[in-house]
């Protein structure tokens, strides 16, 4: 017994040695206190923020699905449909790793999304997080085109069809759209080429360069600090030891407080997997559960429901080549708010009415277009869809004057703090 009782300090010894050892050459332990133990983060972060975490967690839960779905798939025109249908009804737990990966893009962009508005409403991509912002924008087209490629590689008939219909629009681009086209399918239509180049990108290079630039993002953050609902830079007014008065270190207050997040969103994901994977076609659609079939064109093409704002302005415009610039002027702006955005405040706190009636409305058009790009192209929704498309783009081309002119309010000195 003795022996045993004292086995134990020598063993806790010899770990906290290779602890030492490890740490000494790696540096972990730095690198810990730098971005969470001693990362100061404003002490007023509200709902918005659980977003950002989210977003991480979400990354994290595609790639291990992602990784276990590639044991079982097969990326050739012959064996995709089969290969999936192999997965959902007789690999052991495959229909859930299958359901928790389609889920889980659809739960990507519903965190991106509202990690973006709170971006919006708190002028988080001002001076000095235009880096922050414009890695963020990079992350989102990274995502875009993630979302896009994995989109075929089930081979089902909307897949199929959806895919035709996106390539093909950069055959309107003057010169060399025919030649971009047939590049770009590696072959005259849709085939077996296509859908292994896609599954490349789709499982090797994408999610490399997702990963890359989100340390990127957390790192541009971490160097400038996070914003807050104030849009008040904590890091002017410090205290004796050093820290911003305003601050909190990330680690544990933070950390905590995601996790509450974390255990809210997981409820609600596992919720959607067990009870409503499909989501009444809009995560995946019925058209998916019947093979490609070159011949056989569904009775209404449309894309996933977050690519939806953006088709619709395509469909909007007659012209097809203006309707793809206007598409990808859409997803684009976005970048240049820091430059657009001439407030004197940050947060949508301390902004007049003006700035408020024009994040409103963009927002109401966004949810709009994305409504009207799952509908038919009747005359109604088209000629809606230009006027929400409107409303859309004059929250960017009229920014450098509405929020020049908007009557601001004073900003306090000190971030503003409720406890709960």
């Amino acid at each position: 017994m003795s022996a045993t009782m004292e086995s134990q300090p020598a063993r806790r010894g010899r770990m906290a040695a290779l602890a030492e050892w490890a740490d000494s050459r790696l540096g972990y332990s730095r690198f810990l206190k730098a971005h969470a133990s001693e990362y100061y983060a404003p002490k007023n972060f509200n709902f918005w923020y659980y977003f950002g975490s989210l977003a991480l967690l979400v990354l994290v839960i595609q790639i291990i699905t992602g990784i276990f779905l590639t044991m079982n798939y097969k990326p050739s025109a012959e064996d995709a449909f089969a290969s999936v249908e192999y997965i959902m009804r007789d690999v052991e737990w495959g229909w859930l790793i299958r359901y928790m990966h389609s889920t889980g893009a659809s739960a990507f962009f519903v965190v991106v999304y509202l990690h973006m508005f709170r971006g919006l409403m708190y002028g988080s991509y001002k001076n000095p997080r235009e880096l922050v912002w414009i890695f963020g924008m990079l992350i989102y087209l990274a995502l875009m085109a993630e979302a896009f490629f994995g989109y075929l590689l089930p081979w089902g008939n909307m897949s199929y069809w959806g895919a035709q219909v996106i390539v093909s629009l950069f055959g309107a681009i003057p010169g060399i759209g025919e030649s971009l086209v047939e590049w770009i399918r590696g072959d005259y239509y849709i085939s077996d080429i296509t859908l292994n180049r896609f599954f490349a990108l789709h499982v090797v290079a994408l999610p490399l360069a997702l990963v890359f630039l989100v340390i990127a993002h957390i790192l541009a953050l971490h160097e400038v600090g996070s914003n807050n609902p104030d849009g008040i830079e904590i890091k002017k007014v410090k205290g004796p030891d050093g820290h911003p008065v305003d601050g909190i270190p990330f680690h544990p207050y933070y950390t905590v407080k995601d996790l509450v997040g974390t255990v809210v969103f997981l409820a609600l994901f596992t919720s959607v997997i067990f009870f409503a994977p499909e989501m009444g076609g809009y995560f995946l659609e019925h058209a998916n559960f019947e093979p490609a079939n070159a011949l056989q064109t569904p009775e209404h093409i449309a894309p996933v429901w977050y690519f939806t704002p953006f088709y619709a302005i395509l469909r909007a415009v007659p012209n097809k080549l203006l309707g793809v610039v206007l598409m990808g002027l859409a997803v684009v702006a976005f970048v240049f708010l820091p430059w657009l955005d001439r407030a004197k405040v940050k947060s949508i706190r301390y902004r007049g009415w003006i700035s408020k009636a024009f994040l409103i409305a963009f927002a109401i058009s966004f949810i709009a277009l994305g409504y009207l790009g799952l509908q038919p192209a009747t005359t109604a929704y088209t000629n809606a869809a230009r006027v929400f498309a409107v409303i859309y783009f004059a929250f960017f081309f009229l920014m450098p004057w509405y929020s020049a002119i908007d009557k601001t309010k004073p900003v306090p000195d000190r971030v503003t703090y409720h406890a709960h």
